[in-house]
């Protein structure tokens, strides 16, 4: 079962975020979380729970409207960020997120849903690409700092 996040204390949420993004505070998850929850219109969050209720998958996805590598429309969906615990992955979880993640994109008016991953990670690329991603490129971000 598939459930849009609408409020903070969406069972599952919290935890799975934490495994997702290990490094980031509580406190920041829970204000990105309001954040997303106050502008429902721009963010989509939805949970996968298995027969049992626990919550087995996290999708997070946003409309960007600034330019989106490989895109060609706007506003375009964008997978900010997709986790499915370990010992329920590769039994379709993450393809029913993304699969609800569509409808939502759809029913929005996009045309396109875009992601990105970081470059090292050939996991995240192997499970795009079975979802139906194709990739568009590949960018490094260079920075160099302007002295006053």
């Amino acid at each position: 079962m598939i459930e849009r996040c609408l409020t903070v204390e969406q069972d599952g949420w919290l935890a799975l975020r934490a495994a997702l993004w290990p490094d980031c505070e509580r406190a920041e998850h829970l204000a990105d979380m309001a954040a997303f929850c106050a502008d429902p219109g721009r963010f989509a969050q939805f949970i996968a729970y298995d027969e049992s209720s626990k919550a087995v998958g996290l999708l997070e996805a946003a409309l960007r409207r600034d330019h989106v590598n490989g895109t060609s429309s706007s506003p375009v969906a964008f997978l900010e960020g997709i986790y499915v615990v370990p010992e329920a992955r590769l039994q379709g979880v993450a393809r029913s997120l993304v699969a609800r993640a569509e409808q939502w994109a759809a029913s929005v008016g996009c045309v396109e849903f875009a992601s990105d991953a970081r470059i090292e990670n050939t996991a995240s690329h192997a499970m795009h690409h079975r979802l139906g991603f194709a990739e568009t490129e590949r960018v490094v971000y260079f920075l160099k700092a302007l002295t006053k």
